[in-house]
């Protein structure tokens, strides 16, 4: 009896091992494309953490696999995932804004300042109004996120009057940002949020637009010490985590509806929630640090919104451009969205 139970259980130990031998040798490995440094919170906090709920989802049967090194630029990773040069990348879709024009409003001033909130309250409008758009075909989309609200940065003086930014040179990025500080009598120049220190040291710029976390992670705390946090933000970028769509279908059905149980909604607050912690987390470093924080007075405000007004009425009236018969009613259910969640 006691060998038959020896028995018995050895082959249940040699099945068990087979079994795990075969989900090792019939996984399915993703490889992702990432831009930013493997130290950074988007890389530790965000991407690897995605991907180990994303294994642990399958039960190992997909696993992915971060390169070493982009494959591309930044500006290339939504098509370098629609060719399927890597299976997953990432992305601020700003970088090609004409192409995702449809998503402006989520950029717009005075939009949120609360990344968990506008990343979820963007993923549902997405899911509502855009999933089906020509613009996102050959990839599935598995996520998008915002930061939370950027601000106004400056080397040398509070900005707190439409007057304090005249004549400003300002780093800024994407169309919105750019029209912002042009109306605003300010003087935009285009570069890279992590090309702020250079510029600033050199005096090419005497400010910046970032989120508060990038002072810190964008190592130009020394630099900026003046910082004007607008209400529900200055502007805002928006993001992605897209797959290759041919590579996504080859995918078993389980598979697919394992992984979206960690991506989608979920992977945008998890992205939303990493911003806001970073966000917290700067403003005490920097307050601890003597930074001056400003807020804008009634007329900087007003001058915000009068121009914020007239970038969402010029969207509007492009709808053709972009495919979206009413656009208005898209916005409306995303900030709607996104007042609910905040309250939450």
């Amino acid at each position: 009896m006691k060998m038959r139970q020896t028995f018995n259980a050895l082959k249940l130990l040699a099945a068990t091992a087979l079994a795990t031998c075969a989900v090792g040798v019939n996984a399915t490995t993703l490889t992702l494309s990432n831009w930013v440094p493997p130290t950074h919170f988007l890389t530790t906090d965000v991407l690897q953490v995605w991907a180990a709920n994303v294994e642990k989802a399958t039960e190992g049967r997909v696993k992915v696999r971060m390169l070493p090194k982009p494959v591309g630029s930044p500006p290339q990773h939504w098509e370098l995932a629609r060719k399927g040069v890597a299976d997953v990348t990432w992305g601020n879709f700003t970088y090609e804004p004409d192409r995702f024009k449809a998503l402006w409003f989520a950029e717009f001033p005075l939009n949120g300042d609360n990344g968990e909130a506008q990343s979820v309250a963007l993923w549902d409008t997405y899911e509502k109004f855009l999933s089906d758009k020509p613009t996102f075909q050959g990839v599935k989309l598995l996520g998008v996120g915002l930061f939370g609200g950027g601000a106004i940065h400056h080397g040398k003086k509070d900005i707190v009057s439409p007057e304090d930014l005249n004549n400003q040179k300002i780093r800024m990025g994407g169309p919105i940002q750019k029209r912002l500080l042009e109306e605003m009598g300010a003087i935009p120049i285009a570069a890279p949020g992590p090309q702020v220190y250079d510029l600033l040291q050199s005096g090419v710029v005497d400010g910046s637009l970032n989120p508060i976390e990038s002072v810190i992670n964008f190592r130009a705390a020394d630099l900026l010490k003046h910082h004007t946090l607008v209400p529900e933000g200055f502007y805002d970028a928006t993001f992605f985590l897209a797959i290759n769509e041919s590579k996504w279908n080859k995918l078993s059905e389980a598979d697919r509806k394992a992984i979206m149980t960690v991506s989608g909604e979920h992977f945008s607050r998890l992205w939303g929630k990493v911003y806001d912690d970073q966000t917290r987390a700067a403003l005490v470093t920097l307050k601890e640090n003597g930074h001056k924080f400003n807020t804008p007075s009634p007329e900087l405000m007003a001058k915000i919104k009068q121009v914020s007004d007239g970038i969402y009425a010029d969207w509007v009236a492009d709808k053709a451009e972009y495919g979206v018969e009413n656009p208005e009613e898209m916005v409306k259910f995303y900030r709607e969205r996104y007042k609910a969640l905040k309250a939450n």
